[in-house]
């Protein structure tokens, strides 16, 4: 009995013990979950401090070593800009690709790639034997319209006069309007081929016939080698008139609806750095390329430098508005905890000596334009008060660092 007392006992005490034991463990693991969640508060606290608390003192002397210049907000006209990539073109009728249009071998070449040509200007020569049947062809069918000509007249003035029969004379014409129509087509493929057919009914054939060039441009292509067989409809060469150069730029479906017909462009070429090209808006386009989805805008160049060809990589910006607001330099603005400031500036003393006082102020941005950018203020800033117009990065960089004592 007095066992079984003691077990009872000591069963009871260690039940005790442990019970102690998880209070404390609970108590210690609350108060640290406090102590971790006092620090998260203070440094979120810290994170989101009001910048405009603090404030810089300058003297006279480390203001003008910083070089900050100090003026009142100005108004300046800012225009809207919608950014584009393109690339340089021509219009098609200022392309030309010309082809063979009868199969023949290459017996002389005329020019090289970036030769100067103008419309009708011999690019090579073309010979083969069926160029001379052509001829040959013509020449016979000629002088047979002209026999067939001569006995459709006399078969007509016998029918007209009742002497031969109406039979005759309609064979007779058949005849001779079916030789008239082979002359017609042969003569419109000598045509084709630049060959003088006067030429030809007097009995001159020619050896090979001349290449000329449609339109006027440069040569920017030539596929083919003297001796060459080159087959019918055989691209031969390509030309291409530069005057005619445009901007053919890219305009997204977003901002398709800002752009339109005789808007500005200002564009920039790889190849030609230092060159500042404007354009002027002639033609927008009514239908989505699908990779990318953007329309097609041309725009033709108003002040045209250096050397342009046709598939230069060009990037742009499309001037679509115009607006006066407030605005600031770049460089007087600086972004700091996810918000954008500037900073006031005006003259006081501190310990008896003149002291310019900087302060940051909040601040909404807007629209940019070369470098400068719309401030949206939340709070009106005083008729005289001035603002710092530069240097806004190490202003907030001695913010940062504490020095919000006098500087020297």
């Amino acid at each position: 009995m007095n066992t079984i007392k003691s077990m009872f006992y000591t069963t009871l005490a260690l039940l005790s013990l442990s019970s102690c034991n998880q209070e404390t463990s609970s108590s210690q693991e609350q108060g640290q979950n406090q102590t971790v969640s006092s620090e998260n508060a203070q440094a979120d606290q810290e994170g989101s401090t009001d910048l405009g608390d603090q404030k810089l003192y300058f003297s006279q002397q480390k203001f003008e070593a910083m070089g900050l210049k100090v003026d009142t907000l100005p108004t300046k006209s800012l225009v809207g800009i919608v950014k584009a990539n393109g690339q340089l073109d021509v219009p098609p009728q200022n392309e030309a690709a010309i082809t063979a249009i009868i199969g023949a071998n290459v017996t002389s070449i005329k020019i090289i790639e970036g030769d100067k040509v103008s419309k009708g200007n011999v690019l090579g020569y073309l010979s083969h034997p069926d160029l001379i049947k052509l001829q040959t062809d013509y020449s016979n069918a000629y002088n047979r319209m002209n026999f067939l000509q001569k006995d459709y007249n006399r078969q007509k003035r016998l029918y007209e006069a009742e002497v031969a029969s109406g039979r005759k004379f309609q064979e007779t014409e058949s005849t001779y309007i079916s030789m008239k129509g082979t002359v017609n087509g042969l003569e419109s493929q000598l045509r084709l081929l630049g060959l003088n057919f006067n030429q030809i009914r007097k009995g001159k054939i020619y050896n090979q016939v001349p290449v000329v060039s449609p339109i006027t441009g440069y040569v920017e292509k030539v596929n083919i080698k003297v001796g060459q067989f080159v087959q019918q409809q055989k691209e031969m060469f390509e030309i291409v008139n530069t005057e005619h150069v445009h901007a053919d730029l890219m305009v997204f479906e977003k901002d398709v609806n800002k752009v339109k017909e005789g808007q500005n462009v200002h564009f920039n070429i790889q190849s030609l750095p230092d060159a500042d090209l404007t354009a002027k808006i002639y033609s927008v386009g009514k239908t989505f390329e699908q990779d990318p989805k953007a329309v097609h805008v041309h725009a033709e160049i108003e002040n045209k430098e250096g050397n342009l060809y046709p598939g230069m990589y060009i990037t742009a910006k499309i001037a679509t508005s115009e607006n006066k607001v407030t605005a600031l330099p770049e460089e007087a603005i600086v972004t700091a905890n996810g918000e954008s400031y500037i900073f006031t500036a005006k003259k006081g003393t501190a310990n008896e000596k003149e002291t310019w006082i900087l302060s940051p102020l909040k601040v909404m941005t807007g629209q940019e334009d070369d470098g400068w950018v719309e401030i949206k203020l939340l709070n009106p800033l005083g008729k005289d008060n001035k603002v710092v117009w530069n240097n806004a990065y190490y202003l907030i960089s001695e913010l940062k660092k504490g020095e919000s004592g006098h500087g020297h």
